[in-house]
């Protein structure tokens, strides 16, 4: 499948970890750092990052966001003018119902993705963004209610090559 209608809004890496690891303690203070380009790595990630070659193919290479959720994410719960960049994903895109690519084999500027998994929000999210903010992202704890048109997921890549913002 080509995504080709993809809209890439903004790139981010980090090279350490502020909350993966950090359950039941502060979080890190290490930027997220937004880059015209990211470098990808067929089952290692995005050079620089900080889960780059964290195991071998691991399902979370990259992460995608869409800014249209982000968007409504911050009107509900009345954030003023936060980055996207808050949500700690390394793509942020406009134009592309991401959930309809998981369990799905598709390509961004010649680049292969395998749509691995859902990446579903943690409490994390509530510090990282606003108080609410897991719950607007997952919808409440039982499936019948859940929001999974607000969620975002974990890819693989499939080939090398690089993502540019378009």
């Amino acid at each position: 499948m080509r995504a080709n209608k993809v809209m890439i809004r903004n790139l981010f890496l980090s090279p350490m970890h502020n909350f993966f690891g950090h359950h039941g303690q502060p979080p890190g203070e290490n930027p997220l750092i937004e880059i015209p380009e990211i470098r990808c790595v067929a089952g290692c990630g995005i050079e620089g990052d900080r889960f780059f070659d964290f195991k071998e193919n691991y399902a979370g290479q990259i992460t995608f966001f869409s800014s249209e959720v982000f968007d409504e994410l911050c009107v509900n719960l009345r954030v003023g003018s936060k980055s996207p960049g808050t949500a700690r994903r390394n793509v942020v895109t406009a134009g592309v119902d991401l959930n309809s690519l998981i369990g799905q084999e598709f390509e961004v500027q010649g680049v292969h993705f395998a749509g691995v998994a859902e990446c579903n929000p943690c409490y994390w999210m509530d510090l990282a963004i606003a108080p609410g903010a897991e719950e607007f992202l997952a919808g409440p704890r039982w499936p019948s209610r859940a929001h999974p048109e607000r969620r975002n997921f974990e890819c693989a890549f499939m080939n090398h090559g690089a993502v540019i913002l378009a």
